[in-house]
């Protein structure tokens, strides 16, 4: 049986792929795994204990929005980090994870027929969500002299005119590149003015260098926007290295949110009860990510230190987005000669414009303890650049 058209042309996932490319070959050193943001810090000790107590909870269906004391969790935090207070009962709903919430809100909100705007580099799902409906993804290079981030002044009026979401990732996912409070007022403003929707994707935001980066919700409320027009996804996995909770939730208008919270009653399952506890409890807590911001630290210096003339240690996010001749071809060598193992960035990007923006880059995430980051970086920095 054939897949839909609209799946048609779809690239094969990046992890796939880069097995593919990679474990037909053996290692030249002792593995050192640096491709996937699969965060690597210790989670709290007293998560697994309120799990335990809340175990009862496993033995009930849990309400699919999420319980009253999560969503007031997640209200506060976001009420203490970006000064903006929204309403538990009708701007937030939890997601299994944002991947599920990513997706499913594009099916709840975007039209078929539709443009929908994706920065290039770009995680997926972005532009899957985008065809399930029947969408366009119109495909926007973040390029080095735009600071990583996509120029929506690139794009054509008539296509501004036809589009119905625009998707940033600030941090971004690959580059660590911060949008400012200038950049989002503008794409908010631009947004109003050709009646598109704002998806920002900020599941990075608690992982920066100097000071934390501004919200979407936080410069629309500044602006006084229609409270419809921007939708912010977070998630606890990077925040609070729990990836394997799969928590995380969706904040916006009240219309938005209903829209997707009726989706999810039939598409989305109901966060368990202890997780949604669990979550609440880590929602509430800010010190277990200083903590964890501070042993990023440790690793943006290590990086500083033997990769910062390669190239700028990005602002935020736990990647480095590292120049190469051909991303496959730096990836493949470094595997074969050090057992270091890093992923292509065309990976992560789509042949579009006239060429691709990721071809040129490797991606190398920085989730190990520190002595195992300063060992990859030293066999990335003599294998490709000395």
């Amino acid at each position: 049986m054939n897949l839909p058209d609209r799946f048609s042309d779809l690239p094969e996932y990046a992890f796939p792929r880069l097995r593919g490319l990679l474990d037909v070959h053996a290692p030249g050193g002792e593995p050192i795994h640096m491709t996937i943001g699969e965060p690597r810090h210790p989670f709290p000790s007293w998560l697994v204990e309120v799990i335990a107590n809340n175990a009862e909870g496993f033995g009930r269906y849990p309400p699919n929005e999420g319980t009253d004391e999560l969503r007031r969790a997640i209200t506060g935090w976001f009420r203490r980090r970006y000064g903006v207070t929204l309403d538990p009962d009708t701007q937030v709903t939890v997601l299994n994870g944002t991947r599920e919430g990513l997706f499913n809100a594009c099916l709840a909100l975007c039209p078929g027929g539709a443009d929908v705007l994706v920065p290039n580099p770009f995680y997926q799902v972005y532009a899957v969500g985008a065809l399930a409906v029947g969408a366009r993804p119109v495909y926007l290079p973040a390029l080095p002299e735009n600071g990583f981030l996509p120029d929506f002044d690139a794009v054509r009026p008539e296509v501004l005119d036809r589009t119905a979401i625009a998707w940033l990732c600030s941090p971004s996912n690959p580059q660590g590149a911060v949008a400012d409070e200038s950049y989002w007022r503008h794409l908010i403003e631009l947004a109003e003015r050709h009646d598109f929707r704002v998806f920002a994707d900020e599941c990075y935001s608690e992982i920066w260098r100097k000071s934390p980066p501004p919200g979407a919700l936080e410069v629309a409320a500044a602006m006084g926007a229609d409270p419809e027009r921007v939708t912010v996804f977070h998630s606890l996995s990077k925040r609070s290295n729990v990836p394997g909770l799969r928590s995380g939730f969706v904040a916006g208008g009240p219309r938005t949110i209903k829209a997707i919270r009726q989706l999810r009653s039939y598409a989305g399952p109901p966060m368990p009860g202890p997780i949604q506890a669990t979550s609440a409890r880590l929602w509430s807590d800010e010190a277990h990510v200083e903590a964890s911001r501070a042993l990023y630290q440790e690793k943006y210096a290590v990086a500083q230190e033997i990769l910062g003339d390669v190239a700028p240690v990005p602002p935020a996010g736990f990647f480095l987005w590292l120049p190469v001749e051909d991303g496959e071809a730096a990836a493949l060598r470094l595997w074969r000669e050090t057992g270091v193992r890093v992923l292509p960035g065309a990976y992560l990007s789509r042949d579009a414009e006239g060429g691709n923006p990721g071809a040129g880059y490797v991606r190398v995430a920085l989730v190990a303890d520190v002595d195992e980051v300063r060992r990859g970086l030293t066999a990335i920095r003599t294998t490709l650049y000395d």
